[in-house]
């Protein structure tokens, strides 16, 4: 069987699960989830965690950045102007071209602005950064982040930390359908099963902060993230069998006694 790889930007990962940094308890308990993940990338909110400050707790010292990707983000950025700065100087602090844009719209839905989120695309796209996009999942506009060189479409399943899952599959199918570049459902996601049928779906991969950091135990809670992301690629890549709207009998009808 052909090896089925997991590539952004040219990079290959072992993990399709891609999990978030925050809102864990502690340091240490986002290092165990991560291994319990599986992943071998992670998201990093540049304005929000800790990675340079040695007078204070620092993540590099918990995930070594040499064994696994970091992914600095722009969360909490409401306009194209912080966002670019909030890269820019991810770049400067650690050298990273592979990034994740996100610049939200308002602070009760967190919904991406996505005027401001495709004028950022362009300049960071010129600048030389590998961008990875959250945005909604609207089709045509997530066709317009791979036009202007997004290297991956990030739609939300439903509003980041809801929980709620994957709101519109219709839309998701939509977006990766289109896609020339790797789709991967970001937000809203709740429970291993929402990120199963995200893979069985087409999508390329699944990030996860919320669903893990607040569950009652997050290790536990992380190692099922990872089955789930693996069971859904295997089922996508299998081939679901045929809807029918009558019964169809499993055993054969030739040979009734």
């Amino acid at each position: 069987m052909k090896r089925d790889y997991f590539k952004i930007s040219n990079k290959v990962f072992k993990s399709r699960l891609i999990v978030g940094t925050g809102k864990y308890r502690s340091f240490v308990e986002t290092a165990k989830a991560v291994k319990a993940s599986g992943a071998d990338m992670v998201t990093v909110a540049v304005r929000r965690i800790n990675i340079l400050d040695k007078k204070k707790p620092i993540l590099t010292d918990y995930l070594n950045p040499k064994k696994i990707t970091y992914l600095p983000n722009t969360a909490g950025c409401f306009n194209s102007k912080d966002a670019l700065r909030t890269l820019r100087l991810a770049r400067e602090m650690g050298g990273w071209k592979l990034v994740k844009l996100e610049v939200l719209g308002d602070k009760k839905t967190l919904y991406p602005n996505m005027i401001e989120t495709i004028k950022s695309t362009k300049v960071l796209v010129k600048e030389g950064f590998k961008v990875m996009v959250y945005c909604t999942d609207d089709p045509i506009l997530a066709k317009e982040l791979e036009n202007c060189g997004a290297c991956a479409i990030m739609p939300l399943a439903s509003p980041i930390g809801s929980g709620l899952g994957i709101l519109n599959k219709t839309n998701i199918s939509l977006i990766i359908k289109q896609s020339k570049v790797p789709v991967i459902v970001d937000a809203g996601i709740g429970t291993p099963s929402d990120a199963t049928i995200a893979m069985e779906l087409g999508c390329e991969g699944v990030l996860i902060n919320s669903a893990i950091a607040n569950s009652k135990k997050p290790i536990i809670m992380a190692e099922a993230f990872k089955n789930s992301v693996i069971s859904g690629r295997q089922a996508f890549l299998a081939g679901r069998m045929k809807k029918n709207l009558i019964a169809k009998a499993s055993s054969p009808k030739k040979g009734i006694i």
